[in-house]
């Protein structure tokens, strides 16, 4: 499945019974550029600065003082929700006098993040894979011309007295086609290794 992350940092605000959330979120690649962003957006001055992130399988969130449960998970839900990754979500609140009650305190994070990231601009994240091939001496050409039509980067070759030995970096996307290109021009010559995923 083809994930998405946002295209840039945005906001988003909302009022609920005289409490004031903004949601601040933005792409991010690492745990520790997360953390950076969230202690850059949040105030000091609000009653409360919850958050979430989501990198691949790495999340965190915090409630920052609200009940448990009632923001932190709300947010990471919104981010998983969206179909998002690579991404940190700040809601910061200041409390407006009226209590919300854990139902619209998790609606309240949970929706006004939601909200921030389905009106976000997005783009794909492209998953590459590593893989290695072996072929004979006489596919070299056949497989050269086959990697530079699959968007494919080349990261070591050797070579030795049985052929030739290639590491690839390219769009997972791209390897099955690759591998029916190259076993049709090469008559299932050129033989696949494992598949590693980028990391």
């Amino acid at each position: 499945m083809t994930s998405a992350t946002l295209a840039a940092p945005t906001s988003f605000e909302l009022e609920v019974k005289h409490s004031r959330f903004i949601v601040h979120a933005a792409p991010v690649t690492t745990p520790q550029a997360a953390l950076d962003f969230i202690a850059q957006v949040g105030d000091a001055a609000a009653t409360h600065n919850c958050w979430a992130y989501r990198i691949g399988s790495e999340y965190r969130f915090n409630d920052d003082g609200e009940p448990a449960g009632t923001a932190g998970r709300p947010i990471l839900a919104a981010i998983d929700g969206q179909g998002l990754d690579q991404v940190v979500a700040v809601v910061t609140r200041w409390y407006g006098g009226i209590k919300l009650g854990a139902g619209g305190l998790v609606r309240a994070y949970g929706g006004s993040a939601a909200e921030c990231l389905r009106l976000a601009p997005r783009r794909i994240l492209v998953v590459h894979v590593t893989v290695e091939l072996d072929y004979s001496f006489d596919d070299t050409g056949t497989v050269h011309a086959a990697i530079a039509a699959h968007a494919a980067e080349k990261l070591d070759e050797r070579f030795d007295a049985n052929g030739a030995h290639l590491r690839l970096r390219l769009p997972s996307e791209q390897l099955s086609p690759l591998k029916v290109r190259l076993r049709d021009a090469t008559r299932d010559r050129v033989r696949f290794g494992d598949e590693l995923p980028d990391m």
